[in-house]
């Protein structure tokens, strides 16, 4: 059974957090916990608030073991500019430098692994 949370318009770029969304792909619930802990970015903070909720989604099903759960998708997708739109910072020789304020949207999905 598969259990999701995700962040949405986080403000920070998709490309900064899907190196830590690589990380935890595929790993145990518990030791995505433990590398998220000693990775120094913010987006593994920001994955950390993610994956503790997913794990709580699934703490919610009676039926579900939380300790045989692995990350089975985490995925970063791009969000709208905050604003909704490019600022612009003066440049040099009189040009207009665009400032792009990015957000992302932060998917996680936890799946029971099948006892064989």
């Amino acid at each position: 059974m598969e259990f999701r949370a995700s962040h949405r318009y986080a403000h920070i770029s998709a490309k900064k957090v899907r190196l830590t969304a690589n990380l935890i792909r595929g790993l145990n619930v518990n030791r995505a916990l433990e590398v998220l802990s000693v990775t120094t970015t913010r987006g593994s903070s920001m994955f950390n608030k993610v994956l503790r909720s997913a794990v709580a989604n699934a703490s919610q099903n009676d039926g579900v073991d939380v300790n045989s759960l692995f990350v089975s998708e985490a995925r970063v997708d791009e969000g709208p500019l905050i604003h909704g739109r490019a600022r612009f910072r003066p440049g040099a020789m009189g040009r207009a430098m665009p400032i792009r304020r990015r957000t992302s949207h932060l998917k996680l999905t936890v799946t029971e692994r099948e006892a064989n």
